[in-house]
């Protein structure tokens, strides 16, 4: 929900600063977190007038009248609202709406979204709901045109595609910021035309291009990305990935979402070689709700960054003043200083950043981590159901595996999951071979994988191994949430457990399930594009946590395991993934053979 701009209150806010008007509200006494100087200073007072700061100084005095709400900060320090500089929507299983609702009592007052998983099920029209969503909420979420749908062409398929003239239709609408993350680093190295055509339509709208550089390699083709346009990255692991970057002068995105805990090995390019750390920002990429609901949000991340040696007001600074300067919008977000919304947060810690009260746009909207706002529920138009179009009902022969002729043992391609991290490896094992059909190695660890086609019904089912969840007793994980072309992805011990998994999603119209010897351990439904559930995040939280629970009852050890299955077909980070064409080397950029 917009409120003026600066420009359009100026007279309002001079006059709130000179004490010929009354603020709506002022915080007194607090120590003021300044992120543009790096300084804390005690005792100071905010009057805000329109949802904006009118005044930060040593005595608000002269801005409070009879119907002004005054606010005791008591000594506690008065923090800009956090920002999220990257992150999907989807990957909490919730709406818009919902996230925010979630969220708020964190801290978090504006998002930058990008909307590329509906994008890949639904395309533009999709993205329109979401961005529609935004638009409605009481804090500030600014939304990325999906620049890569599919996000490979030629390795993969999705259920629709995003085009240059629908980002630059895209890039009219209110809520845009700029490009999501152009995910296809070869194309732009290479020059593809529809690559560097979406970034120049954004650059001509004078709006941000994000990132994705996911590779190991700082080689040639990095210099013809950083060339290409990208502004940022999130996918560095390393130190030298984000002294790379920020070298170039790309931003590094450090992560910690449910699965991805890039914070700490990045940081040291700040805390052991000395790099500016006015570069650097924090994000979450991807975080499911029940890590919100348990664990927070942004403060999660910005406590974790100050854990690992950062002074607080640089970690601060990273998920606040970095952000918006990052998007053009620092005259609008990320500190708190005058003409700027009112967005603050109150905590009596900066290292471990309890949320005690939360301000948007001038409006308290949680105190004591509990929401004081309704939050309006956004209707997802039909179009979003009933997305889950499998073509067949599938039987266990459908995940079979034929061994070459003659074969009594195969050696096979095997995808690696890497705990905590997105990349996999690419493993190769051998495996033995009974009436023609390749098998499992439990005692190995090597399970079977398969992608389920979902968007046009046409029955495909291509097959392959993985290894690294443990699972050591009949069963099946399926999920319709497969960044990024989200087909369906089958993981399992038993054959005919991941047929019945894979046909309750497609009764159920999406999401994730657990079976084992035939029975259903758990399911989250997710209605709206097999993506996002319709329900409070607490309860899809407590689905997930059961969902968890019941891939750790089948033996999976991983940390938040579901979100590297949901990772198994992204195509567009190495070393090797699975996608509707088949297996994929991400290395080469080229489909290969699952036997060697």
């Amino acid at each position: 929900m917009p409120i003026p701009s600066w420009s359009e209150l100026a007279p309002q806010l001079v006059d709130v600063a000179m004490g010929r008007r009354m603020a709506d509200s002022v915080i007194r006494k607090g120590k003021w977190v300044n992120v543009h100087t790096g300084e804390i200073i005690p005792d100071m007072d905010v009057a805000i007038s329109g949802g904006r700061i009118a005044y930060v100084g040593a005595d608000a005095s002269h801005a409070i009248g009879d119907d002004t709400k005054v606010i005791e900060a008591n000594g506690r320090y008065m923090v800009p609202g956090l920002c999220d500089a990257h992150m999907h929507v989807e990957s909490g299983m919730i709406t818009v709406s919902e996230f925010a609702r979630a969220v708020i009592p964190h801290g978090t007052t504006s998002m930058f979204i990008d909307p590329h998983e509906i994008a890949n099920v639904l395309g533009l029209k999709g993205v329109k709901v979401m961005h529609d969503d935004a638009a409605n909420m009481p804090i500030n979420i600014q939304v990325q045109v999906p620049s890569c749908v599919p996000s490979a062409p030629g390795l993969e398929n999705a259920g629709a595609e995003i085009t240059v003239d629908d980002v630059k239709e895209a890039l009219t609408w209110p809520q845009i910021c700029g490009l999501g993350e152009m995910m296809n680093f070869p194309g732009v190295a290479m020059g593809d035309a529809k690559m560097l055509g979406e970034i120049a339509a954004t650059q001509d709208a004078g709006k941000t291009v994000g990132g994705h550089f996911p590779t190991p390699e700082l080689d040639l083709m990095f210099h013809g990305y950083v060339a290409g346009g990208p502004a940022d990255d999130h996918e560095g692991t390393r130190k030298e990935d984000a002294i790379a970057r920020a070298r170039q002068g790309m931003r590094p995105m450090m992560r910690l979402g449910s699965a991805w805990y890039d914070v700490a090995e990045q940081v040291k390019a700040i805390t052991e070689d000395g790099l500016d750390p006015r570069s650097f920002i924090l994000c979450t990429d991807d975080s499911h709700s029940g890590t919100i609901v348990n664990d927070g949000h942004m403060n999660r991340v910005v406590r974790h960054a100050i854990a690992q040696g950062l002074k607080p007001i640089t970690a601060i600074q990273m998920a606040t003043l970095n952000t918006a300067q990052h998007f053009g919008m620092d005259r609008d977000i990320g500190s708190i200083t005058p003409g700027r919304r009112a967005d603050i947060i109150l905590t009596s810690d900066l290292p471990s950043l309890p949320i005690e009260l939360v301000m948007a746009q001038g409006e308290v909207l949680a105190e004591d981590q509990k929401l004081l706002v309704d939050i309006p529920e956004a209707s997802y138009p039909d179009f979003c159901r009933n997305t889950v179009n499998m073509g067949k009902k599938l039987a266990a022969d459908d995940f079979d595996i034929f061994a070459p002729s003659g074969a009594n043992q195969v050696r096979a391609r095997v995808i690696g999951v890497i705990e905590n991290q997105a990349p996999t490896k690419a493993l190769e094992r051998t495996l033995p071979v009974e009436r023609g059909l390749v098998q499992m190695d439990g005692e190995g660890d090597v399970c079977q994988i398969a992608l389920v086609e979902r968007h046009r019904g046409t029955g495909g089912v291509v097959n392959g191994f993985v290894s690294g969840f443990g699972y050591n007793k009949p069963c099946a994980v399926a999920s319709t949430v497969a960044h990024d072309s989200h087909h369906m992805i089958v993981v399992g011990t038993s054959k005919e457990d991941m047929a019945a998994a894979a046909n309750h999603l497609g009764k159920v119209g999406g999401g994730i399930t657990v079976f084992s010897e035939g029975k259903e351990l758990a399911t989250v439904e997710l209605a709206i594009a097999g993506l996002m559930s319709e329900e409070r995040a607490e309860i899809v939280a407590e689905k997930a946590t059961k969902m968890v629970e019941a891939m750790a009852a089948c033996g999976c050890t991983l940390n938040n395991a579901n979100m590297q299955h949901s990772l198994l077909g992204l195509v567009v980070i190495p070393e090797i993934r699975i996608s509707d064409v088949g297996l994929v080397d991400v290395t080469k950029f080229e489909t290969v053979d699952l036997f060697l």
